[in-house]
């Protein structure tokens, strides 16, 4: 029996199939056009239960890099790309924001090593808009959480800078060292923001979380993480991973204290 031809309802192709052999526009079958389908759709895009996600979380956690390293040497198939991940666990920390990581209130700005900077603009912003500091503080706060979400991306090209530096030896892309970068932000998202968050709320024990502690915190796991994906990732080894994940840990520290930065100064200049 010869099989149906179907005209594409994209390009308009007549094409014999699944799937049209110029655009790529699925046939669709009654059967993915009943409720339970559309069910399961709609649960899937509100609980994230593909397993793929699934998967692509508990390997950045149990072999950091690999992500990365599968994605740039074409094998994309059994995960979910870095990028779509870092933007699924973007969406879902910011509806948690507990932890303040890329999401920086006013306070946390603050005790960035440019507050004696911070201070003067904001009592000049104060002045300008005839407002209290609280009524200043409530906008700023209000306003920095949805431009964060817009810029979060900033911090990953800047963190992804020095390791063009520290592996340029390796023959990498510029492309891949970002590559990298996201899913060192999606790591730090799950396990430092989200998992964190949800630890602490649990057992109770937000008065405890100091800056110092959670600078301890996020120290250990992303040492963690920079040398494990340094030989997964780079091939790297011995004495130059650990020097090399040192140097890398201080230019993070920076890369964030400059997202702070650029996130503060943006979120003021549109008050």
């Amino acid at each position: 029996m010869a099989e149906p031809t179907h005209t594409c309802k994209s390009c308009q192709h007549v094409f014999t199939g699944t799937y049209c052999n110029l655009c790529g526009e699925k046939v669709l079958t009654a059967k993915e056009r009943s409720f339970k389908t559309l069910f399961n759709q709609v649960l899937l895009t509100i609980t994230f239960t593909d397993s793929r996600l699934i998967r692509s979380l508990w390997l950045i956690i149990k072999d950091p890099g690999s992500l990365a390293r599968d994605f740039v040497n074409g094998k994309r198939v059994h995960h979910i790309t870095p990028t779509a991940l870092f933007f699924v666990l973007n969406l879902f920390y910011f509806f948690f924001p507990f932890i303040q990581l890329f999401n920086a209130s006013l306070n946390t700005q603050l005790l960035s090593p440019f507050n004696w900077l911070y201070q003067s603009i904001i009592a000049h912003k104060i002045v300008n808009l005839n407002l209290t500091l609280d009524s200043f503080t409530l906008m700023y706060n209000l306003k920095t959480t949805g431009l964060a979400k817009l810029m979060v991306m900033a911090f990953v090209i800047i963190s992804s800078l020095p390791l063009n530096l520290l592996y340029w030896k390796k023959n990498k892309y510029f492309a891949d060292h970002v590559t990298y970068a996201v899913e060192l932000a999606s790591f730090n998202l799950f396990v430092n923001a989200i998992l964190l968050t949800l630890f602490v709320k649990v057992l109770g024990l937000g008065g405890y979380l100091s800056e110092d502690v959670l600078t301890t915190i996020f120290i250990s796991t992303n040492l963690y993480f920079v040398i494990r994906s340094g030989n997964t990732f780079y091939q790297e080894h011995g004495w130059r991973l650990i020097v090399k994940s040192i140097i890398l840990i201080l230019f993070l520290k920076i890369a964030l204290e400059v997202y702070r930065a650029i996130l503060f100064l943006i979120t003021v200049a549109m008050l």
